[in-house]
């Protein structure tokens, strides 16, 4: 069985019957849509370009499984092996894969976020919505943060000609992801496309009219923004509720498993049955420490449900690892912003190749004299060389390609915020243990 039917849940199943699984196979999904690609819907689909419900996935394979969509999972019953879903069902199972990936945060006040013209953007739905109210021009759209998702469809109102603000409470856009250093960058890009971009205030509250349509933002500097288009790009959560007293290692940063896929019960053993891939899942990763690794990414989607579905149908030692080296690109403003690695993970960063001004160059992030992560704006052709240096913990600052090389290659601090600030978690989190919390609950099986 496979609870969850997006991207990871859909490349699970093919490779389970690649692997030459026979037996019957059940994928469950709580959308009533098969599974569809999800990149698409802040970029060309907001634009107009493509209707959100042209953006199935391709099948690359036969899956010969019983589909059970529109039906949430509730509830996980390891003892006798069943999954409960909201409509009553218990549905068995030998081996189960969990892909229920994340759904958007959404407005923290309820009455605010039911009003008319109020987003969040993860789901077709979403996108379908977003796009047509700004398909009717509205007079101003407010992004209530700065993160990939909310900076991609403030570059989309640009495109659109219509009037933006982002209000962001982190120090500039991007800075969790990739740092102050490359956020200022970010900033003044936003700026130059004419973003009304607030950087260090958060939004208090959303009100609306008399017929229920949101019409302005009140900001924590005591200013107000006039917008009748809201859009909240407060980041994800992991859809691991429905795990409650399963006994399994489930939680805030999503399922513990380790390198191929098995989860983690709540002491950190690994279970014999359960797997995890995609966004819910965290695990650790050789080149950083062994760190929990949670991962918001595309190929992290993919490879990480190819390698489960491999280890479900084998056994030790023919057990397979997902050690993705994590990479994104996002296209914003006319840049392709791309990485490689897990630049949180470094406290340095050094630009390596290109101009800053021109918005084409190459950046390495490194920690403890090594290099962990690269960033590119338009500059992507050489992401794979970085990629080689990373899993070759090659030394920081990286020998450059010997070309093309700034005029200041000196390292500087990269100037990520402190754990914990608000709209500003990257789409890959470390989520490894501090010894120096205590904020851990030893709960002793019954």
């Amino acid at each position: 069985m496979i609870v969850g039917a997006s991207l990871a849940g859909l490349r699970g199943a093919e490779a389970l019957r690649a692997e030459g699984f026979t037996g019957p196979l059940t994928i469950i999904g709580d959308e009533p849509y098969e599974p569809y690609d999800r990149p698409p819907l802040s970029k060309q689909v907001l634009k107009g370009w493509v209707p959100a419900d042209h953006t199935a996935l391709p099948r690359l394979r036969a899956l010969d499984a019983q589909w059970r969509l529109g039906v949430a999972a509730t509830g996980l019953d390891r003892a006798t092996k069943h999954v409960l879903l909201a409509d009553g069902e218990q549905v068995p199972y030998d081996r189960l894969l969990i892909a229920t990936g994340t759904r958007a945060r959404p407005w923290p006040n309820p009455a605010e976020a039911a009003l008319e013209a109020v987003y969040t953007l993860r789901s077709r739905d979403d996108a379908a919505g977003l796009q047509q109210a700004l398909a009717a021009r509205p007079s101003r759209v407010l992004v209530i943060g700065a993160g990939f998702i909310g900076s991609e469809a403030a570059s989309v109102c640009r495109d659109l000609d219509i009037p933006v603000t982002v209000a962001e409470r982190g120090s500039a856009p991007l800075v969790g992801a990739l740092g102050g250093v490359i956020g200022e960058i970010a900033a003044q890009m936003q700026r130059d496309h004419g973003v009304d971009l607030r950087c260090g205030v958060g939004v208090s509250s959303l009100e609306g009219d008399a017929g229920g349509h949101v019409r302005r933002a009140h900001l924590s500097d005591g200013t107000t923004v006039e917008a009748d288009v809201v859009l909240a790009s407060l980041g994800s959560i992991r859809n691991v509720e429905w795990l409650e007293g399963s006994g399994l290692a489930a939680g805030f940063w999503g399922v513990g498993c380790d390198a191929g896929g098995r989860a983690f019960d709540i002491n950190g053993v690994a279970t014999d049955s359960v797997y995890v891939a995609g966004d819910v899942a965290r695990a650790p990763h050789v080149l950083y420490e062994y760190q929990f690794l949670a991962m918001e990414h595309w190929d992290n989607a993919v490879l990480g449900a190819q390698a489960a579905a491999h280890n479900m149908v084998n056994l030790e030692p023919h057990y397979r690892p997902n050690l993705l080296l994590p990479g994104f690109w996002s296209g914003q403003f006319g840049v392709n912003i791309k990485s490689v690695g897990v630049p949180p993970f470094g406290d340095e960063i050094v630009f390596t190749q290109g101009s800053v001004k021109d918005r084409r160059f190459a950046a390495a992030y490194g920690r403890r004299g090594r290099i962990v992560a690269a960033v590119t704006f338009n500059h992507g052709r050489w992401l794979e060389y970085y990629g080689r240096l990373i899993q070759e913990s090659a030394p920081f600052p990286p020998p450059p390609p010997g070309w093309d090389r700034p005029d200041d290659m000196q390292p500087m601090p990269a100037d990520f915020p402190e754990p914990g600030v608000p709209t500003a978690v990257p789409d890959v989190v470390l989520t490894g243990h501090d010894p120096n919390e205590r904020r851990a609950e030893f709960r002793p099986r019954r």
